[in-house]
């Protein structure tokens, strides 16, 4: 069988009309990419300790800018507002909806910044911070928050500054004063947040009021929360449990995993986003891993490694197998229906799906994450910062930048796996892009539309506990820490768990092989990073979005006017070319039906600059005055048509956006029925 799954002797018959146009578009091909041939880039070039060095003071310089500017003009505001110059206070600023839910009138930012203080060295700021948050921080507000980000922001950043102050009362003899504190104030917290597991599924509600728990009249109606919201907990809690002795925050945030994971489809091991907590019905099945799904899976993948419960691990494995199987595309991830998977559910990717080339490495499966990680730079590139969404063929969907992490923390392990000083490269042009398009007077703000470059006064707390964090460890050498980072799991806020947490008691359930994993589950290959050099994966994808097109491989031209369609060689170098001809219905009527496919094209960019607008111009010149073709997902279905009548018909899914939110809403609130927001 040819490539296209057409036999070697099967004949498509053309109509003298329909060779004329496809000869035509053969010969501009032919001639387009000898034109745009070009020498591939030279290597990457080795950074040097020097310039290294400086943009690691840079990174620290950034951080300090955007501190200075809240503890002088916000604190004890939970953020910054850098363009107001002023505090955000929930019930006191202009309510921005359901994205204020992450806000708890706690002093966010500043328990969220702890442990980057310490990563900086910076002991005498930390322990100012520390004596700050003890004294200032309070929980017994009337407010309603989401149980996700409390989670993650306030818990964990409460838990991780716990863990360093008493890691510097013993290796830097400081903080003798400390005696807990911080530990009993995430326990008060946690306490205040276990309420919303009250379900009958054991799934958390997504938000819960600090002081009335789900007795708040506005919560009656809480039915539904995202599957990140319910399945970033465990890191936290199972911390909470270790070192306070209290097991019930480790065994809620258990049962709400193992809810989960049994209403996975069981045919495609996908799950969907949006699921009711009492019920447990799925309300959206969409399923990738992006806004409302990213940190569940990071969260099974990272329970493995901080509690050693095998059943993460498989479960892990299992979804994963399943993400690659159905919703990885080449370098791209596009969201399909959990009980549909072989269907495309939108046409554009999120930012948030940034995160998933550093769990790719974490897991040991280095080759998909350097070739998604260069498609989302190239991204970057194109759009000078990497927008909260884009279309698959990388246009901008929604054009607000949040100052996310995810691509940088991505950058920073992909760099520690493979030491390819590209990486280097890649955050240094991160950090000069934030530099100059985010950067303002007072701290950094957001970018409201990357077109325009216009700002948003919103910098969230995680640009300081996680964006900025990133970029100082990537270009930090392991000596210029005081802590070896190696020895800690960093939450889905960067905050630092020490493994260490496995020994103080295992509150865990026993796992035992049952007939929901086999042995495969287990099974994991982890490449060596010494055989897979990063600059041959990402050789291929250099031109995948923008720039010169590959030179041709040498050896004989096809010729558009030699071309025949029973030709098996000739058909080969077609599909080399993107197209994939298939015949439609009876093959003597001789109807053919032409498919692009973008990504396995090995000059995409000259498709796209070239080919697509040719395409359009035959169809709408030569074929017939129908409407435009419709985009199928990643593959284009550009037309079918009838040789003799010159009849036309389309066929093929048409790509929908389930995303029905505010487009600059926090972190995942394009979830509106949810309002909570899911990873990081």
């Amino acid at each position: 069988m040819s490539p296209t799954g057409m036999s070697k002797s099967t004949s498509i018959p053309f109509s003298s009309a329909q060779r004329l146009v496809f000869t035509f578009l053969l010969a501009l091909l032919i001639m387009v990419a000898s034109v745009l041939s070009s020498d591939t880039a030279m290597p990457t070039q080795n950074m040097s300790h020097k310039e290294r060095t400086e943009l690691r003071e840079e990174a620290r310089d950034m951080f300090y800018h955007a501190y200075r500017a809240y503890m002088e003009n916000a604190y004890p505001a939970d953020e910054l507002m850098p363009l107001s110059c002023k505090g955000r206070y929930r019930g006191v600023t202009p309510s921005r909806g359901d994205m204020d839910d992450i806000l708890g009138n706690f002093s966010m930012t500043l328990v969220d910044t702890l442990d980057t203080l310490v990563l900086l060295g910076d002991f005498t700021e930390f322990e100012h911070a520390v004596k700050l948050v003890i004294r200032d921080v309070q929980f017994d507000s009337d407010i309603i928050v989401s149980v996700f980000e409390t989670n993650i922001r306030m818990v964990g950043g409460l838990l991780s500054a716990h863990i360093l102050s008493e890691y510097l009362q013993k290796q830097v003899d400081v903080m003798h004063w400390y005696k807990g504190e911080l530990l009993e104030m995430a326990r008060e917290l946690g306490y205040r947040l276990l309420p919303a597991f009250n379900t009958s599924t054991g799934i958390p509600h997504a938000r819960v009021n600090l002081r009335n728990g789900m007795k708040d009249p506005m919560l009656k109606k809480s039915r539904e929360t995202c599957t990140a919201c319910a399945g970033t907990i465990l890191l936290e809690f199972a911390a909470l449990s270790r070192l306070t002795g209290d097991p019930i925050f480790e065994v809620r945030a258990h049962a709400a995993m193992d809810a989960l994971w049994k209403l996975r489809h069981r045919g495609s091991d996908l799950m969907g986003t949006v699921l009711n907590v009492h019920s447990g019905d799925w309300v959206r099945r969409d399923s990738g891993v992006g806004a409302g799904i990213d940190s569940y899976y990071e969260y099974l993948f990272k329970s493995y490694v901080l509690l050693g419960d095998d059943k993460y691990l498989a479960r892990f494995n299992r979804h994963y197998n399943a993400v690659m199987k159905y919703v990885s595309e080449g370098p791209m991830l596009l969201d399909v229906l959990m009980h549909r998977p072989h269907a495309k559910s939108r046409n554009f990717m999120d930012s948030l799906l940034a995160f998933w080339p550093g769990l790719q490495v974490l897991s040991g499966d280095l080759k998909p994450a350097v070739q998604t990680h260069e498609m989302l730079y190239q991204v970057m590139q194109m759009h000078k910062l990497i927008p909260e969404a884009f279309t698959v063929d990388f246009q901008i969907h929604w054009g607000q930048h949040h100052l996310r992490p995810e691509f940088i923390e991505s950058t920073y392990f992909l760099y520690r796996a493979t030491g390819d000083h590209h990486y280097l490269q890649v955050g240094k042009r991160a950090l000069k892009t934030l530099q100059q398009y985010a950067k303002v007077s007072c701290g950094y703000a957001a970018v409201n539309d990357v077109r325009t470059g216009k700002h948003e006064d919103r910098m969230d707390s995680f640009v300081l506990s996680e964006t900025f964090k990133y970029l100082f460890l990537l270009f930090s050498e392991p000596q210029d820490l005081i802590i070896n980072v190696d020895e800690f799991v960093f939450t889905t806020e960067a905050h630092l768990l020490p493994l260490s947490i496995a020994q103080l008691g295992n509150a865990t359930f026993s796992f035992r092989q049952s007939d929901e994993h086999n042995v495969l589950d287990f099974m994991r290959t982890c490449p060596s990073s010494n055989k897979l050099f990063p600059e041959k994966v990402r050789k291929p994808l250099r031109n995948f979005i923008t720039g010169s097109c590959p030179r041709t491989s040498s050896g004989k031209r096809l010729s558009a006017l030699d071309f025949q369609a029973s030709n098996a060689d000739h058909l080969r170098a077609v599909y080399d070319m993107g197209i994939t001809m298939v015949s439609v219905g009876d093959r003597s009527q001789g109807k053919v039906r032409l498919f692009h496919s973008f990504y396995n094209v090995s000059f995409s960019f000259c498709f796209a600059l070239f080919i697509f607008p040719l395409l359009f111009w035959l169809r709408f010149n030569i074929i017939s005055n129908a409407s435009s073709p419709r985009f199928t997902g990643c593959y284009h279905n550009l037309y079918s048509v009838h040789p003799k009548t010159g009849q036309e018909s389309r066929g093929g899914r048409n790509g929908t956006a389930v995303y029905a939110g505010n487009a600059g809403a926090n972190k995942d609130s394009e979830h509106e029925s949810v309002g909570a927001v899911a990873g990081e």
